[in-house]
């Protein structure tokens, strides 16, 4: 899977210098080439809120795609990779873009992706009434106003206008158009599939694993650890463990194979509280040591 747009190269591909202040910034879409400019199936390294008041397009994330031609407001994470498409010219709205560094400085939630309008597996986009658009229209153009004003704590003030969005879209209902696979067992196996890869892969040893587990995966899935397993079972023949093992166990062995980071460092990237609890892993996997492991491969990273 490539790897994260940075939000330099999301300015670039509109034609825009990066003007980015401290983790937020806020936009008209008239005045960013959304007309014009698609944005392919990627994930970003920011969060975005976006809301469309005209025009039309492809909307695509995970594993569901629809054709966006009414007011809408749409929450991107992250973790997940989307893609629009216009399919008219004159597109107007605002969106704004942001770090989870930004975000939870004041806020109490352990993280931003936990929030049902973030989370894998939640609800992303709504289609806002008339007077709804008229309440979001109305906190847009506060930001706008507030990201080029002096006021010593417009920051403070723009991390509330956000949480006051997201809490007008957690009233709504999301929509029920989504074009989605119809086997239930195949959706939740491909959003597992999209969130267990979204980890890979490690490239620095201070880069710790954050789901490991299958509770884990599942909450952050939004289904129950025993629906998740069922339903890999029936579409892969493998059960959620399966997965997490041999994937680990995959990355493990290139990172023996192809890094210099000593063992500690590769156990605690993978996850595991100490070295021995990996080493242990690893053996029971394979039948050897990871250092045995690194050495039978002939790593050019072994100490002479």
């Amino acid at each position: 899977m490539s790897r994260k747009e940075s939000v330099s190269e999301f300015y670039s591909r509109h034609g825009r210098i990066d003007r980015e202040a401290r983790g937020f910034n806020v936009y008209n879409r008239a005045n960013f080439s959304c007309d014009s400019t698609s944005l392919p199936p990627n994930r970003r390294d920011f969060y975005k809120i976006s809301i469309i008041t005209k025009g039309t397009g492809i909307l695509s994330y995970a594993d569901k795609s629809i054709r966006i031609d009414k007011p809408s407001i749409t929450f991107f994470n992250p973790m997940i990779p989307y893609s629009w498409e216009p399919t008219s010219e004159n597109q107007g709205g605002y969106f704004c873009l942001f770090t989870e560094d930004f975000i939870t400085r004041n806020f109490r939630n352990e993280s931003l992706a936990q929030s049902p309008l973030f989370k894998v597996g939640g609800e992303h986009l709504f289609f806002p009434n008339t007077e709804n658009i008229h309440v979001l229209k109305g906190h847009f153009e506060n930001m706008i106003r507030e990201i080029h004003s002096d006021y010593t704590h417009k920051y403070d003030l723009l991390r509330s206008y956000v949480q006051i969005i997201m809490h007008e879209a957690m009233k709504m209902q999301p929509p029920e158009t989504f074009y989605q696979p119809a086997n239930a067992s195949e959706r939740i196996t491909k959003l597992f599939v999209e969130l267990l890869e979204l980890q890979f892969p490690i490239d620095s040893p201070s880069q710790a694993l954050k789901l490991n587990t299958a509770n884990e995966f599942s909450a952050q899935l939004n289904v129950h650890t025993n629906t998740l397993n069922r339903a890999l079972k029936e579409y892969t023949g493998k059960t959620t463990t399966e997965w997490i093992t041999e994937r680990i166990l995959q990355e493990a062995k290139a990172l023996l194979q192809f890094s210099s980071w000593d063992i500690s460092q590769i156990a605690f990237s993978l996850g595991f509280e100490h070295s021995s609890n990996f080493i242990f892993f690893f053996k029971k996997q394979t039948a050897v040591t990871p250092l045995q492991f690194r050495k039978n491969t002939g790593s050019v990273y072994i100490k002479k």
